[in-house]
């Protein structure tokens, strides 16, 4: 059986904040953060806007990637949103 896994950063309304997260559920863990039962940080600074996102077929392989990305300074992680959602429309409507 075929799974997909996700590598996602959420955002705020104003951009100043951004969360990243694995998951294998996007749609399901976006909807989450959108009412407020995501993860914790999310609901506390309102980042219910799916920004960037990456898919994978291991897991391993999108924790790698998630934990590389939190590793990151803040203009590579924006760098890396601007090559394909430069206006930081939410992905998930």
């Amino acid at each position: 059986m075929y799974k997909t896994y996700y590598t996602y950063i959420m955002s705020n309304y104003n951009n100043s904040t951004l969360y990243v997260g694995v998951t294998n559920d996007l749609a399901k863990r976006v909807a989450e953060h959108k009412s407020g039962i995501g993860a914790v940080f999310t609901s506390k600074y309102n980042c219910n806007k799916l920004v960037y996102f990456e898919t994978f077929s291991d897991i391993e392989q999108a924790i790698f990637r998630e934990k590389t990305i939190k590793g990151w300074r803040r203009e590579k992680k924006n760098d890396l949103i601007d090559s394909i959602n430069r206006e930081r429309k939410d992905l998930s409507l």
